[in-house]
Order: C-alpha cells, then structure tokens, then sequence
C-alpha cells in the first residue's frame, strides 16, 4: 500500500495480522488487530489495507495517535504484506478463508502434518495433502486452482490498490482477464467500466489518468460517451439528441475539447457501436444518437410486432357467439360490454392490448381467451417478465407461466438465448401478462422468437411506470393506434369492496384517497411529519403490528416499498434496521460495507444469466459456507450460490424501490411517503406502489407528500421512436373499445 518514499518520522512496525475487527471493501480501510514483536498486548491498526488476511506478516509505517474511544491505535502510512513463516500463522493464514476448499478445520490437520513446510508443499507437492482426512482428489484440484488464483488476484489488488480502485473488484477483474489483468488494464482501463459490475466510468477514468492517459486522449473521449449513453438507457432513452449528448459528455469528462469529442463520435459511428438517424430533421449535427444495439432492437420491434399483425393464424377459425357463450357457462359469469369486446377482439386479432387497472377484470379476460383458444389448441404459452408476476398468472389460470427470459431459455455458451428465429416457440398463443415492465431488448428478444401466425395478448396496465429498461414499448405500441386495443376503465363490483382498489383508481385520475383507519380497513394512511418518526413506525410496524393484527410473516408476506434508496426512510436505512430488527442473529458475513445474514430476504439487481437468475428476483439467504466461500438463496424454490466475490448483485429486499417492485404483488404493503421525497412524488409512483398491495396497504408519512404526488401528473419523457417506427410500417388506426 502506498508509493514512494517514507518519510524518516515515520515509525516503523512488524507484525502478525491476528484478526480483523472491521473492513471496507470499497475503499480498502481495516480496523485489526496485530501482533507486533515486541508488545505484550495486540496492537490496534487502522488504514487501508487491500485484502487483508489474517496469519500474513505486515511491514507497516505509520505513526501513532490516540482515539478518545479507543484507545492508542497505530495509524498505517505504507504497508507490504508476506506470507507467515510461523506453524501458528500459517494455520491462521490457511483458516482464514483465503484458499477456497480450505477452513480453519482443514487448516488445523494440514498443518499439524507438515508444520512450517505447509505452504511449500501447496505450491510445490500439494498431491501430499492426500494423505489428510477429508481430502480428495477433487478437493486437491480445487485447492490447487485456488492457490494459483489467490496469488494473481493478490497481485492485482496490489496493483488496483496502487491506482486507487478498491481490492474488492481484484477477483472479479482475474475471473474476466486472467492473468492478462494487468496487462488488460494498462493497455485500456475504460474497459473496465464495460466488463466489470460496479465499475463505472469515473473509477476507470481515475486509473487512466494515474496511468498517464492524457484527459483530451480519444479513448477517454470515447469511453465517456459511451458511458453517458449507458447512463441514459438506465433512465429509460433508446436514443439522446447528438447536440446535447456531446453536452453532457463534456460536462462529465471537463475539459474535452469539442473537436475531440466530435471525433470521438465520428470514430464510435465507424466502430459501429453508435448509430446516428435523422428523426426530426435533415441537419446531421442535430441528429439522434442509438447504442446500435437499441438500434437495432427498436427497427426489428415494430417489424416484428406488424409481422405478428398481418399474418393468418394457422388455427381454426373461432365463432365468437358460440365461444362467448360457451366460456360464460364454463366460467359461470356474465361478461360486461367490454370484456366482451376485449374477447371478441382476441378472436379476431392477432394482436391484442389489454389495459387496465386492478379489479376492472384483466385475470377475467385472460381466463376467457385461454378457454376459448383451449378448443382449437393445445399450444398455449403463458408469460411475464418476472418470477412473481408469472407466479400469479399460474395461480390465476392453474397454466404453466414463464418469466420471458426462461421461456427463452439462455445458453450461457454463446451468451444468448436458445429460442430466436432459428429455433422459435412452439405456440399458437402467447399471452403476456405486466406488459408495461416489458424494455425495448426484452421485447426485441422475445419477438424473435415468435411464430409469426401466433396470436400475441399483450396485458399491462399502461399507467403503472414504465419499464426499469430503455423504452416504453406498451405505451408506444397503444399510441400508435396500429393494434386493436381493450381498454378496461370500470371497477367490478367485488373489487369495489376493496379500498385498495378504489382508493388506486382514485389516486390516478388525480383524486386524494379515501381514508377509513377502522379496524377492518384494508387501507391505511398513519399521519407523521418527521422522517424518524416515520421509520419508527415504518419497524414497529413491519416487526409487530401487521403479524399481530393479520397474522402476516414479517420476512414472507410484508413488504416495505419506498420512493428513493437514499434518506432516512429510503431502501438502505430500512434494510439496515429490519435486518437488525427482524434477523439479529443469523451468521453473518460483510462484503462491501454490506452485512449479510443467513434468513435474511435480498433480492438480485443485475440479470445474470449463467445461474438463471435476474434484476428483481427476490429470495432469502439460507446457509453460508466459509470453507468454499460461498453464500445460498433460495430465489423460487431453487438454491442459488453465490462466491463471496459476487455479492454485490445482491442487496437486502426488506425494502425495495416501488421500480424494483414492478410485477410483484405482497399480501401486505408499508409504504412510507415523506417531503424528503419530492424529487419522486408522483401519481404513476404511488399508484404503482399501492396496486402492489394485495390485501393490505399502509402508507405512513406526510398529508402533503401525499397530496404532491396525488396532483403531479407528471411523467419524465422518454426518447423512444417505437410509436413513430409502428406508424411507419403500417398503423391503420384500429378501434380502441
């Protein structure tokens, strides 16, 4: 740690590490334990340290101070670590997780065979470990590449730690370059803002200016803009004007010259990772910039989408007299005018919208056309774009339901999906269900795959928010009047029982709730104005209140949703206290400045395909195992493992974003709702928050939060071309019912 010379005042200290009291990952800062030769006592570090290991010998600088808590304490300037040499220290050493394959258990047996030749024989013999109980050949293989492994992620942190990024990526870095790391990294750091999970642009411009990249060089320029693009799909834009892209990328990189930056477009327009299109006007400078990927997915959408339209089905033709009547029977209900409609509509269009709010009859339609279609085939798929969301569909219909991205079935091989225009699903219908949440790649992806003669149902409610992805391809697709859409305005009258329900109808049409706190509401709105006060009552009613008067599972059947991430009622402070309030004791483990516990509930924030698992998908943590250095969730019935290094994808769900809750549903909402809020007081927000509510939703904050997103209507744009393209290939202005 460190660079350059020492300063002569400086003291010098040598010791064993014995332990680590406290560590962050992001910035490598230790509070430890050592101990120093020559001091009874152990001796209380702190400084930053990359990876830290416990039994390893530390050559530090540094200089003394007192801290009023804590005592002396030996401030670390420079520090060089070794492997020990002493029995104790490697057994420490070994035990610490370090090498996976390898405990303080097997460490023990290990060392008491070969003493202070231990670690020689792993690097040189390590066949010899055969002979301790509990080892294997395939437990020999594992410590063998783990060794080798630790030795160049201990170099790369070494080397990371150096340039100022934190040692916590180092594994991660090794795992995508091998030992080509350094190499990777010296020839082009702004690849790591592409490659690695958490490293943004910022960090790697950090690297590459103390690696003496000069700030007007074109791979600077060029990696700022392509990261600026990425950070606007994030929010939600396919495409961002030329003129004000080169703005924002010169606000963020400071400096640029205009003429670098405009080379660097023309240079990223000829590497064909940009593509600019004329949408508004013929003047190229002011034109459109797409990722070409984004590119490409919204051109082949509305293609697809048209495709789907105009071509014949290929099953038997449907009466649909005979089938309303047959269904109604079936179903043992009478169909209001525009549930007659929507089925109608589904017999005679190959693509069909259905939009709604909560109880106006969606699941009714649904289970109509399923049955009507049951008659003339078997080849029925039903989907949505997440696990909770296809969940539902099941229990609704009693079907098999697929999030999208299983139906697709991903090959981690080619790193793409199974099914596409090759290799297509087998079905005459495929109905999705929470059609909003649906991104422009998602969408692209899954169309890829649809036969052209099947009949497409399109169901979302078109005033929830858009997709966490780029787009908004259900809104798009209704406003381009080129599909047959189904509008369902009217409230049933079981759902009017539901406050729930009424009062979430009432919030989007720009109406203040209705509130009724009596003892058999399903609606609840507790007054509080200080933000404390509000996560006060935020745990106490999560922890004690709901189980009590409901009988729900705090972990299971509760869920916190909340406008922002940040502030005292945003996500990371309400995980930080329902994980102490509800799960205090299960082991634990940090990674990242983040406490995990095993029964705690978190979810994943990034797709990953190679475990089949992604963004939203919740589940809760069921063992942690220090000798292989790996984690268990239990995401929907399946064990999912995680190694240590790879726990940034997760993150506690006590509480999760109202974005993050898209496409679920909980028994029971707690939904706090504060002035530190306003940035994000809006009506789709609530009324997405609140229709996430099954039977029981309480919103805890300000009358005033309240009355700010009940009348803010508005909406962020967002730059999509999807509506536009659909009018071009053909819209025909189809009734909308």
């Amino acid at each position: 740690m460190g660079s350059g010379m020492e300063a002569k005042n400086l003291v010098k200290l040598r010791g064993q590490l014995e332990s680590v009291t406290y560590e962050n990952e992001e910035n490598s800062y230790v509070v430890a334990k050592v101990r120093v030769y020559g001091y009874a006592d152990f001796v209380t570090i702190v400084g930053n340290i990359p990876s830290p290991t416990p039994g390893e010998i530390l050559d530090m600088s540094g200089e003394w101070h007192s801290h009023p808590k804590f005592g002396d304490q030996f401030k670390v300037v420079f520090c060089s670590c070794s492997v020990p040499a002493s029995v104790y220290g490697i057994e420490k050493y070994l035990g610490s997780g370090l090498i996976r394959g390898l405990g303080p258990v097997m460490a023990k047996r290990i060392v008491k065979i070969f003493g202070e030749k231990t670690l020689d024989v792993i690097e040189q013999s390590v066949e010899k470990l055969l002979v301790i109980e509990g080892i294997g050949r395939r437990r020999i293989e594992m410590i063998a590449k783990a060794w080798i492994e630790q030795k160049e992620v201990r170099s790369v942190m070494v080397f990371l730690q150096g340039h100022g990024i934190s040692s916590a990526y180092a594994s991660k870095i090794y795992k995508k370059y091998g030992n080509d790391s350094i190499a990777v990294i010296k020839e082009n750091p702004y690849r790591l803002a592409q490659d690695i999970f958490g490293i943004g642009f910022l960090t790697a411009d950090k690297i590459a200016q103390k690696l003496g990249f000069d700030e007007q060089s074109p791979q600077r320029a060029e990696a700022g803009i392509m990261y600026v693009m990425y950070e606007l799909t994030n929010e939600g834009h396919v495409y961002y004007p030329r003129p004000e892209l080169i703005a924002k990328a010169k606000e963020m990189l400071s400096m640029v010259d205009d003429v670098v930056l405009e080379t660097a477009m023309e240079s990223l327009l000829m590497e064909n990772k940009i593509v600019i299109e004329n949408l508004r006007t013929s003047d190229a400078a002011m034109g459109n910039v797409f990722i070409t990927g984004y590119h490409a997915a919204e051109i082949q959408t509305a293609k697809m989408l048209m495709e789907i339209r105009d071509t014949p089905k290929n099953t038997k033709k449907i009466c649909d007299d005979t089938a309303l009547a047959y269904t109604q029977k079936k179903l043992s209900i009478k169909f209001a005018t525009n549930q007659n409609e929507a089925v109608r509509a589904a017999i005679k269009n190959k693509l069909l919208v259905i939009t709604g709010g909560p109880g106006t009859g969606k699941t009714t339609i649904t289970k109509a056309i399923l049955e009507i279609f049951s008659l003339v085939t078997d080849k029925i798929l039903l989907a949505a774009p997440t696990g909770r969301a296809a969940k539902r569909m099941f229990e609704a219909t009693g079907r098999e339901a697929k999030t999208i991205h299983r139906l697709l079935e991903f090959d981690p091989s080619k790193k793409g999906f199974k099914r596409d225009e090759n290799n297509r699903l087998n079905c005459d219908l495929i109905i999705l269900d929470e059609a909003s949440m649906i991104d422009i790649l998602l969408m692209y992806h899954l169309l890829r795959a649809i036969p052209p003669q099947a009949t497409l149902v399109l169901v979302g409610d078109v005033n929830q928010l858009p997709s966490v992805g780029a787009g908004s391809v259900l809104k798009d697709v209704i406003n381009s009047k080129a599909f047959s859409v189904v509008r369902l305005n009217e409230i049933f009258r079981q759902a009017q029982r539901s406050s729930i329900i009424v009062n979430a109808h009432k919030i989007i049409s720009g109406q203040y709730p209705l509130i009724d706190n009596s003892p058999g509401a399903d609606f609840y709105f507790l007054r509080e104005d200080e933000q404390e006060k509000v996560l006060d009552k935020v745990l106490g009613m999560v922890k004690e209140r709901i189980p009590k008067k409901f009988g729900y599972n705090p972990l299971s059947e509760i869920q916190v949703l909340t406008p922002m991430n940040r502030g005292m009622v945003g996500t990371a402070k309400i995980n930080e206290s329902l994980q102490d309030a509800i799960n205090p004791h299960g082991a634990e483990i940090i990674r990242g400045g983040r406490r995990y516990r095993v029964g705690d509930k978190v979810m994943q924030i990034r797709n990953n395909y190679d475990k089949n698992v992604f963004n939203g998908d919740m589940g809760q943590i069921t063992d942690m195992d220090s000798e292989s250095q790996t984690l268990s969730v239990n995401i929907d019935g399946r064990e999912i493992n995680y190694e240590y290094s790879e726990l940034d994808e997760l993150t506690l769900a006590y509480a999760v974003s109202i974005h993050k809750s898209q496409g679920s549903e909980y028994p029971a909402v707690v939904l706090p709702l504060v002035m530190g809020h306003y940035v994000m007081l809006q009506r789709n927000l609530l009324y997405t928050g609140i229709t996430r509510g099954k039977k029981l939703v309480v919103v805890i904050g300000s009358k005033k939060a309240m009355f700010i997103a009940v009348n803010n209507n508005k909406i962020a744009t967002r730059n999509s071309w999807l509506c536009e393209r659909l009018v071009e290939c053909g819209g025909n202005d189809l009734p909308t019912f």
